[in-house]
């Protein structure tokens, strides 16, 4: 392998040039001529050609030193901008956090959190990765984001879980549905209807799977949706029955265009929480999105308690 060439001697050159000399450039840099004069004789022997020539009493560049000194001035730069932004990291509320999320997520329980962490430190730069909970998972192992919320509460080794808020996925049907007719779901009728379900690779998919098949019950086509509001509205025209915790259809549940059934007698609860690196210690700007996480989770299970409570008044 060949030599690296030393950021030390190609500092010296960039210098040397820009400042029109030898004794200028080692003022600037601190050193003595000779020095200086010695990195650019290293510099050369490793370049394996000459670099400078001497016009007068000026140095001037080769035309491989030209080259050289052009691609020098670019390394340079680049290590002064890479050492200034590691300086701002330093400083109070400069970084980044890397969030890894479900679209529901993103829709549902992140803007709150986001508007509160980004007042907190407005010098962060935040990016979200949209993506089901085993998507997410794989990203937060290769290091491609910091924080994954997603449901578990498994998950892989190296991981650590940290548990915000259980909910219960239930049937969400059209109003005309013979169930919300009725006012309750027939298992037995399950494998006739469509279910409205998120991909096959998501995590409520196979909860959803995992449920029916300890029932004795088996699934037939379901339909497949990317889309939570594609999956409300599709059940909302009696395309299908959806299954989906209330929470994510609270307006459509109050204005009554959709009526949500619970799956039976036992029933399906999904855990969410906060994954991150188990060997990595936290710092305060993850924290405190943990924190601001549970605050808005909480909040969201008061809001559900209350809406059940009114439903039972009024039933």
């Amino acid at each position: 392998m060949a030599e690296i060439f030393d950021s030390r001697q190609l500092l010296a050159l960039v210098t040397v040039v820009r400042e029109g000399g030898f004794t200028r450039a080692a003022r600037m840099l601190g050193l003595t001529q000779s020095a200086v004069s010695h990195a650019l004789r290293s510099l050369e022997t490793n370049a394996g050609c000459k670099l400078l020539h001497t016009v007068g009493k000026q140095p001037r560049l080769t035309e491989a030193g030209e080259e050289l000194f052009n691609a020098a001035t670019r390394i340079l730069d680049e290590m002064n901008a890479v050492r200034l932004g590691l300086g701002e990291r330093g400083e109070w509320g400069r970084g980044r956090l890397r969030v890894g999320a479900s679209a529901a997520a993103c829709q549902f329980l992140l803007p709150d959190v986001l508007r509160e962490f980004t007042q907190c430190f407005p010098e962060y730069y935040v990016s979200l990765e949209v993506g089901d909970s085993p998507v997410s998972l794989e990203r937060l192992r290769n290091h491609e984001i910091d924080i994954s919320l997603i449901l578990g509460p498994d998950v892989p080794q190296g991981c650590r879980f940290q548990p915000l808020f259980t909910d219960e996925v239930r049937f969400l049907v059209s109003p005309r549905h013979p169930w919300a007719i009725r006012g309750r779901a027939v298992l037995r009728e399950v494998p006739a209807q469509t279910l409205i379900l998120h991909g096959k690779r998501s995590r409520t998919f196979q909860l959803v799977v995992e449920y029916f098949r300890a029932e004795d019950i088996q699934l037939g086509n379901p339909l497949e949706v990317g889309s939570t509001e594609a999956i409300k509205e599709l059940a909302k025209i009696g395309m299908g029955i959806a299954l989906l915790p209330p929470w994510i259809a609270r307006r459509e549940l109050e204005e009554g265009s959709l009526v949500d059934l619970p799956l039976g007698r036992r029933k399906l609860h999904r855990h969410w929480g906060l994954a991150t690196l188990a060997s990595r210690q936290l710092h305060l700007a993850e924290e405190t999105f943990n924190g601001l996480c549970e605050g808005v989770c909480a909040n969201l299970v008061l809001k559900h308690e209350d809406c059940l409570l009114r439903k039972t008044k009024a039933g």
